[in-house]
């Protein structure tokens, strides 16, 4: 084989790899939503850093049994969205992804890509208490007054 030969293949198989990479993470297996407390979130990874975080999905906090719902964030904005609601009842928007051969892109192949804080909190079938909207904080001279 000569130089040029080897190269050639070297730059295809580059390419190959490229185009399945970017179809592996572009396209979805699944997407939907989960609900429930997040209680862990947290930076990990030797070379690849990425969010790793804990969704406690119970319907009342406290409840016997508690599943959790493994996912990864991505975006350093979800990250922060997610660690500004932790303590908060929220959705999360998510996109399952599969074929990724590296845990370099996240240790779970639940990728969040939303968050919403939920105001209804569902008790049992058919009964929902409404969360009271918070009130907007008031400035400490405004409050000696």
């Amino acid at each position: 084989m000569t130089l040029k030969r080897i190269l050639l293949t070297l730059l295809l198989l580059g390419l190959l790899a490229f185009a399945y990479f970017y179809i592996a993470l572009s396209w979805s297996y699944s997407s939907g939503e989960r609900a429930g407390w997040i209680q862990k979130l947290s930076k990990k990874g030797w070379l690849c850093k990425t969010w790793e975080g804990e969704l406690a999905l119970v319907s009342i906090p406290g409840s016997a049994m508690v599943e959790k719902f493994q996912f990864t964030a991505l975006d350093d904005a979800v990250a922060a969205e997610l660690t500004a609601v932790m303590g908060q009842r929220v959705t999360l928007h998510y996109e399952e992804k599969v074929g990724l051969p590296t845990s370099c892109f996240g240790e779970t192949r639940h990728f969040v890509t939303k968050v919403t804080v939920a105001n209804d909190i569902s008790l049992s079938p058919g009964v929902v208490v409404r969360r009271a909207p918070t009130e907007a904080a008031v400035p400490a001279s405004a409050a000696s007054n």
